[in-house]
């Protein structure tokens, strides 16, 4: 199937001649809307799923009184809550859910990353949720530490690119790199376009499964894949088999192939840790290594998701750690 592909330009108008004129309009909306919460100094970090639930639960006995309730707990609100032209920009954007009793929920969630504003799935989102959460921070931080070591004018490609915040993140650190985004996921394609459009980000935005799409020369890949096993909604969760490591073992096959000399690839991701053993980074060391690859890998968290190990598929893993790479070709 060919791409889908797109651009954002930096005066955060949105470019797709595949588009529709209404979806052009609900795109224009949903950048608008970003534009105004950001006049409204809005800002909210997304929290995991625990402490989102948590915090939900702590506001139900009162009436949603901010931004932060609507598109950041996406609590369910009734007009009366928001400024009549804030529900006018969301019913024109298609994110304006009707609920029972005359109340709404939004379609969409916003969070910051840094000086940005990010659209993204609320969490009772299907198969095709567009994530952002802790592990997208952990991401960013992890691009902004080594940013600098990229090549001038280096085409880095984000490899599953979800919402956009790795993009986000590289490009706020370094404005002099050629970002191209890829997602299987249409919504994800259409809500990293709209989050680097209001970013005054340039970047191609395409539509497709892996670096196969991608035509040209790539100088650097990054990548946050999904990282988790068993039976998990969403293909943004769902990291296969190899208790969750086969996706981030395809990537970065895909990535170690594609990338000429002096390539670099900037992973962020997790290993299910069995018996003290890191089975993840080993199999990336040595196949790495022998395709002539320096390798940095390290454990930046030892233990996430702890709530994933009674599920059956994590018999026997004795945590799941959050853990970086950086390969770079030798010349």
């Amino acid at each position: 199937m060919k791409p889908n592909t797109g651009s954002v330009a930096r005066e955060g108008q949105i470019r797709d001649q595949n588009q529709s004129d209404s979806a052009i309009d609900r795109d224009q909306a949903l950048l608008e809307l970003l534009r105004r919460l950001r006049l409204a100094d809005y800002s909210f970090v997304a929290p995991n799923r625990r402490t989102h639930h948590e915090g939900r639960l702590r506001r139900m006995l009162r009436r949603p009184d901010s931004l932060r309730d609507i598109f950041g707990w996406n609590r369910a609100f009734r007009a009366r809550d928001i400024a009549p032209a804030m529900l006018e920009w969301m019913g024109w954007a298609g994110i304006l859910q009707p609920l029972s009793f005359g109340r709404f929920r939004s379609r969409l969630r916003v969070s910051s990353l840094g000086r940005h504003l990010v659209l993204h799935s609320p969490l009772s989102a299907g198969r095709d949720a567009v994530f952002f959460g802790p592990d997208s921070y952990r991401f960013a931080r992890f691009l902004e530490d080594v940013a600098a070591m990229l090549p001038a004018r280096a085409r880095v490609v984000d490899l599953g690119a979800g919402a956009g915040a790795g993009a986000l993140a590289l490009a706020s650190a370094r404005r002099d790199l050629r970002l191209v985004l890829i997602d299987i996921n249409r919504e994800a394609v259409r809500l990293a376009r709209i989050n680097l459009a209001a970013a005054g980000i340039e970047a191609d935005v395409i539509e497709g499964d892996g670096l196969s799409a991608v035509q040209g020369g790539i100088d650097a890949v990054i990548a946050n894949p999904p990282f988790l096993a068993g039976s998990i909604s969403g293909r943004y969760r769902n990291g296969g088999t190899e208790l969750g490591s086969a996706v981030t073992l395809d990537w970065m096959r895909q990535s170690a192939s594609r990338l000429g000399s002096d390539g670099t690839i900037l992973l962020y991701g997790a290993s299910a840790i069995v018996e003290g053993q890191d089975a993840l980074g080993e199999t990336l060391g040595k196949e790495l290594s022998r395709g002539g690859y320096a390798v940095r890998y390290r454990e930046l968290d030892p233990d996430i998701f702890g709530g994933m190990l009674w599920r059956p598929s994590y018999r026997g893993v004795d945590r799941i750690a959050a853990v970086t790479m950086i390969a770079t070709r030798l010349g």
